[in-house]
């Protein structure tokens, strides 16, 4: 990156000591099969994409069918009900008081807040996060990595240019009565950065779909030869030739933001 540009994505950490965000790991941190690993550059980049975030402290979610309960090491684990009301993290609002200026003192951002849907519960990571202008930031679940209890996340795409505030999770229980432990042994959030302009509406209409029977010509054709036929006529077929290639011409580029700059300036009109 240019020594002149501002970083893409800017993490501010407000809750001192929590684990900071983390490059994400192009073997899914080891849990992707081998030959994924090896073979299947769709898979690694996937995995790769973004950076890890673990969660500020380790709880424990219960959601009995009506109200959602929650726990952690400073309760010494006795079970609290969350309702629809919101908490802090363990004495957090104390230590932000006493660094916030006066006029900010007493907005502190809660750590869990209870959603009206149904075992639905936002939890805030301690983080801030700015974007620089046109980027945005998706929040989802780890890529490629398996669930380890009965819940879900809900996605977003959250333009932080334009909007300072807390990288937060929802998360839904999926079962009643079940304990789901949140712990900091593995992530609970990748977070991936977007330029606006790919989900800008003139790219999303941009689609066409062709009939290949009736709308292919030679070009096509030449292509299907290219990437299925002739490869598949080899003697001694070598699996992991698209990862080769790809990771070849990705080397070859040039710098990733001519190509951005190039694209949205062919969004502009005139």
């Amino acid at each position: 990156m240019a020594e002149d540009r501002q970083p893409i994505v800017t993490f501010h950490r407000l809750i001192p000591g929590i684990p900071s965000p983390q490059r994400a790991d192009r073997s899914g941190l080891g849990g992707l099969p081998t030959r994924a690993y090896r073979f299947c550059d769709a898979v690694t980049t996937a995995a790769g994409y973004g950076w890890h975030i673990t969660a500020p402290l380790e709880i424990g979610l219960r959601w009995d069918g009506t109200e959602v309960s929650w726990t952690c090491a400073e309760l010494e684990h006795e079970w609290m009900p969350l309702g629809l009301g919101a908490v802090q993290f363990p004495h957090f609002r104390a230590r932000f008081d006493e660094e916030a200026p006066e006029d900010v003192q007493g907005y502190s951002p809660p750590f869990l807040t209870g959603l009206p849907e149904a075992g639905v519960v936002q939890m805030w990571t301690g983080l801030f996060v700015e974007t620089a202008p046109g980027w945005s930031l998706m929040t989802r679940a780890p890529v490629n990595l398996p669930k380890t209890g009965p819940f879900e996340q809900f996605e977003g795409i959250v333009e932080f240019d334009k909007w300072f505030g807390p990288l937060f999770t929802n998360i839904r229980l999926t079962q009643t009565n079940t304990i789901v432990e949140i712990n900091q042994l593995r992530p609970i959030l990748q977070v991936q950065p977007i330029p606006q302009f790919a989900y800008a509406e003139p790219i999303l209409n941009s689609a066409v779909v062709k009939d290949a029977f009736t709308r292919w010509g030679d070009p096509e054709w030449d292509r299907y030869r290219e990437h299925v036929v002739h490869p598949n006529q080899v003697e001694e077929h070598k699996p992991g030739r698209y990862s080769s290639e790809v990771r070849r011409q990705r080397r070859a580029a040039g710098c990733p933001f001519a190509a951005m700059e190039a694209a949205q300036a062919a969004l502009k009109p005139g």
